[in-house]
């Protein structure tokens, strides 16, 4: 194959949620031709709202769409952790002026569909990116370049590289790693609510996580203050398989019979509920392999307790991007793709493994019960805001022009 055509064939991107279309869109910025290929019959994105660090701002601003995400977003005062059983206050975390000129940037919630809208418009605009929608990426053919893949309708395709974005159950790193998913156990509640449906004493401009006994509610506002997002967890008494399905409200009543009336009182909030059996996977030192790799949930799925699963797919992106940028420099024009994945992977496989791991242990310590729960309580009395932000450092002070090192 010649420097030329090696040049102009596309990397190939299954999945087009956040993490895919994030990287088809930090790749075309670094000048290389993208086929993306979605499943579903239209691009969009299910599911209610998020979290967006100062990390994922940085990653935003490097992929040209801040101004964008930062239109539609909510920006909180702070963060609050409450006692679910006696609404005592934990810990609560300014994430105003100071925070911001700590980190950069600031701490917003957002919609999911609002987020991923900004990424396919700057995507979908790029002369360079190309999308294929009812194109499920269903068979691996040949990673090692050109790679080839086989849609679920019988299509084939080739090109430079391949990035697996194709999530939890991801057919990428089935072939690239071949590990299973993890159950958690731990079964999520989302739903959006109005504005005028939430009590007026519970309107805070700030995420917050109501911590019970092996159960937890968040709320917080959605769209300039028109919805509240609502979110619960619990430990299910079932076996559970992955998956998303319609939610029932009796059964989330059934695990928070033990919490404060306070808090209780959101559930009976939601017209309709979204349930997720949730799942992750323990975290691998390497998850790439010839000219294929994977990112976002693919490579190191998480749970939600950090409020980190999209942030950390941003932050991919970006430094995926770098990396093949870098690797075309050392390579006289044209990607060397198998390192500019390996410089990917450095990068990313022991930042990553810390979040997962974290989110682990906060997930414990927010469901925490007994003697634990007293020990929870007292963990952040009396500790200034700039203590809580030494502590974040580690994850809110990522920075792009630093994403290769580590």
């Amino acid at each position: 194959m010649t420097a030329r055509s090696t040049i102009e064939a596309p990397v190939l991107v299954a999945g087009g949620g956040i993490g895919g279309m994030a990287c088809a869109l930090a790749l075309a910025r670094e000048g290389q031709p993208v086929e993306l290929f979605e499943q579903s019959a239209t691009i969009g994105e299910i599911g209610a709202g998020l979290q967006l660090g100062p990390n994922a701002f940085a990653a935003l601003e490097a992929l040209g769409v801040g101004e964008q995400v930062r239109r539609a977003a909510v920006f909180t005062e702070r963060m609050v952790m409450m006692d679910a059983v006696d609404c005592s206050e934990v810990a609560s975390i300014p994430v105003g002026t100071a925070f911001r000129e700590r980190f950069g940037n600031p701490y917003a919630v957002s919609h999911r569909a609002d987020l991923h809208a900004a990424l396919h418009a700057a995507a979908a605009e790029h002369p360079l990116v190309r999308v294929h929608v009812g194109a499920r990426i269903a068979a691996i053919d040949r990673i090692d370049g050109p790679v080839a893949v086989r849609t679920a309708d019988g299509r084939r395709f080739e090109g430079s590289a391949l990035v697996g974005c194709d999530g939890v159950k991801s057919v990428v790193r089935d072939r690239l790693v071949g590990d299973a998913p993890r159950v958690s156990g731990h079964v999520v509640y989302r739903a959006v609510v109005p504005v005028a449906d939430m009590p007026a004493d519970m309107r805070w401009n700030a995420p917050v996580v109501w911590a019970g006994p092996d159960c937890h509610l968040v709320h917080y506002p959605l769209r300039g203050g028109e919805q509240y997002n609502l979110v619960v967890t619990f430990h299910s008494r079932d076996e559970e398989q992955w998956g998303v399905t319609d939610g029932s409200q009796d059964e989330v009543l059934s695990y928070f019979r033990h919490i404060d009336a306070r808090p209780r009182r959101l559930l009976d909030l939601p017209r309709s509920w979204r349930r997720w059996s949730t799942a992750d996977r323990d975290p691998v030192t390497r998850w790439s392999e010839g000219c294929a790799t994977l990112l976002g949930d693919a490579a190191h799925p998480m749970m939600q307790y950090l409020a980190q699963g999209a942030c950390m797919a941003l932050e991919d992106a970006v430094t995926l991007g770098r990396a093949a940028s870098a690797c075309r420099a050392e390579g006289g024009g044209v990607v060397d793709w198998p390192a500019a994945f390996r410089r990917y992977e450095s990068a990313r496989v022991a930042r990553t493994a810390r979040v997962v791991l974290s989110v682990r242990e906060f997930g414990r310590l927010c469901h925490s019960s007994g003697v634990e729960r007293l020990v929870r309580n007292t963990l952040w009395a009396g500790r200034s805001a700039e203590r809580f932000y030494d502590a974040l450092e580690w994850l809110y002070g990522w920075r792009p022009e630093r994403c290769l090192a580590h």
